[in-house]
């Protein structure tokens, strides 16, 4: 692997480790021996979906844009949605929607 692959990846493996690990020392330190659940602060709770919507928007626009991709994407995209419409959770849905999308790549190159 080249020098600029091996520094995005140590770059992404910090930025993945600082965004879990700075707000649980910054947690640690502001609770010290009173945690609890309560004493969290409102922002930290929504941390996690925002972190979730930025990887969403790196992650809808395709590799290779072509018209399968695009509909692949698409169709993907609905069924995630659907699908946490109905369960209202995050594992269901994104399983439905990488599925799909998979059946739609590999359906298109059959044809």
């Amino acid at each position: 692997m080249s020098t600029g692959l091996w520094l995005a990846v140590i770059a992404s493996a910090l930025g993945t480790l600082l965004i879990r690990v700075v707000p649980f020392l910054w947690m640690q330190r502001r609770l010290g021996s009173d945690s609890g659940i309560n004493n969290m602060p409102q922002w930290l709770g929504i941390l996690g979906p925002l972190m979730i919507a930025a990887v969403l928007g790196v992650s809808i626009v395709p590799v290779n844009p072509s018209t399968i991709s695009w509909t692949a994407t698409a169709i993907g995209l609905l069924v995630t949605l659907l699908v946490w419409l109905r369960v209202r959770s995050l594992g269901w849905p994104v399983a439905a929607g990488v599925g799909m999308f998979g059946l739609v790549q590999v359906g298109a190159s059959m044809l």
